[in-house]
């Protein structure tokens, strides 16, 4: 039934049914009255696994294109009895806010918990009431700061492009095919991300023609893809420890070693 279906956007592969689940609770908002929200938990694997062209990333493409992810959240790790593994929170919507219009809203909200006086198998954090809340303002106030950024859909997206090399004789002289083309070396065949806010032809001359001067775009196996790095979007630097640091602590380790030691053969 193509787009008719619940299916339409792709599928994933099989080990992973959760972009699946999400196309079918897709199916089911009303179109009318208002419109629906879904609020789903999903793993990571839904925001990047697979590349331009795949399952995967075609049904990220009709969920963003079409403007129904609303907002992402980033879970803390460790609440959940039977894993430990850090969940995020979908909310994916056919009634968008006019302020929420072609926008994606993501919450950093990975260090709102406590800890637990007891473990209950992997659970060893739960969400306070007041990280509810902060979480909840969070999102209502739809405002960039620490902990919340803001997205145009298509700073999501990007093209994938196909990079050819010339394939050369024992000579080193090039290769052409019967219509006097270059034929590519598939032995040096490379990709690259190109951001669908970026000209792919500006970005092919500042990135990869002053390394590699001989290569082309084969256009015809450009694909594009969608994936939300949510790592790389709130990533902290953090400088290195300086060698003092480091040297200071290794001889407090060498101290503590021997004073050991000598605890051991005296006894």
């Amino acid at each position: 039934m193509g787009f008719g279906g619940r299916f339409g956007a792709g599928l994933p592969r099989i080990s992973d049914g959760s972009l699946l689940f999400l196309q079918h609770l897709i199916s089911k908002i009303r179109p009318t009255n208002g419109g629906s929200r879904i609020g789903i938990v999903f793993n990571g694997s839904p925001l990047f696994s697979g590349g331009a062209g795949s399952g995967e990333s075609e049904i990220r493409r009709w969920i963003i294109e079409n403007d129904m992810l609303e907002s992402v959240i980033a879970l803390p790790d460790q609440l959940f009895y039977n894993t430990g593994i850090f969940t995020y929170l979908w909310f994916v919507s056919n009634r968008k806010k006019p302020e929420r219009k072609g926008k994606v809203q993501l919450i950093n909200a990975v260090s709102f918990f406590q800890k637990m006086s007891k473990s209950l198998g992997n659970k060893r954090n739960y969400i306070t009431d007041q990280h509810i809340r902060d979480i909840t303002n969070l999102y209502g106030d739809f405002q960039e700061g620490e902990y919340c950024k803001i997205f145009d859909n298509e700073d999501f997206g990007y093209s994938r492009i196909t990079v050819e090399r010339p394939m050369k004789n024992e000579k080193g002289d090039i290769v052409y095919d019967s219509k006097g083309r270059p034929k590519p070396d598939t032995s040096l065949r490379d990709y690259e991300n190109v951001p669908l806010k970026e000209d792919i032809q500006e970005y092919f001359e500042r990135e990869v023609l002053p390394h590699v001067p001989d290569a082309w775009i084969d256009e015809n196996k450009t694909k594009i893809g969608y994936e939300i790095n949510f790592t790389r979007y709130f990533y902290q630097y953090k400088p290195l420890r300086s060698l003092d640091e480091i040297k200071a602590d290794i001889l407090a380790l060498e101290e503590e070693t021997q004073d050991i030691i000598h605890q051991i053969l005296e006894d």
